[in-house]
């Protein structure tokens, strides 16, 4: 019987997989790299302020410390990338990508501050549950379910991790944003 893995810190692990596929389906259009340098991301450093915080929530240790506040600060991060997106939603791609972040965020709010999954999607993708504070967390019983961690990339393929439809919806999103990017080079866009 294989080893169950822990649970990745980082639910984001399924939206590494928009960028190549961004980039692909680019290059496959015409498009070239040097075309992402004319993307113009406005609010970038609210954006990166909140992922930030998450990294430092989930990932490193000093987020078991920060537990009693965890749901609110992962409301609040979220919560600020949605407005960096809501700024930039001209861009092409960018709607979709707001449109998902704003479906983890209602499923986040309205299940008290965490992402729900259910055991056997975490046990599909080979992972076990996380310990003390995560921003997944077991539920059998979840609000709006299925806006919730339905989906699971299995055990076996790289970066296997679950997923909601609006952790989806931003994967696409973002693989849009980079390859019209790479298609419009010298376009400056979100102004």
């Amino acid at each position: 019987m294989a080893r169950r893995r822990p649970r990745a810190p980082d639910r984001a692990v399924f939206i590494l997989y928009a960028i190549p596929a961004g980039i692909l389906a680019g290059l496959l259009t015409g498009g070239r790299l040097d075309g992402l340098s004319s993307l113009r991301f406005r609010w970038a450093p609210l954006a990166v302020a909140g992922l930030l915080v998450q990294l430092v929530l989930f990932a490193l240790p000093t987020g078991e410390a920060l537990a009693a506040i965890g749901p609110a600060v992962y409301v609040g991060s979220t919560a600020a990338v949605l407005v960096a997106l809501f700024v930039n939603v001209r861009l092409p791609g960018l709607a979709i990508v707001a449109a998902g972040a704003a479906s983890n965020l209602l499923a986040i709010i309205v299940n008290g501050g965490a992402m729900p999954v259910r055991a056997e999607t975490l046990a599909a993708a080979g992972l076990d549950p996380r310990e003390g504070f995560s921003n997944s967390a077991v539920t059998t019983d979840p609000v709006l379910e299925p806006l919730t961690d339905v989906f699971a990339i299995p055990a076996g393929v790289p970066l296997a991790n679950v997923f909601s439809i609006g952790d989806l919806l931003i994967a696409v999103g973002i693989a849009v944003a980079i390859a019209v990017a790479m298609r419009s080079a010298g376009s400056v866009a979100g102004s």
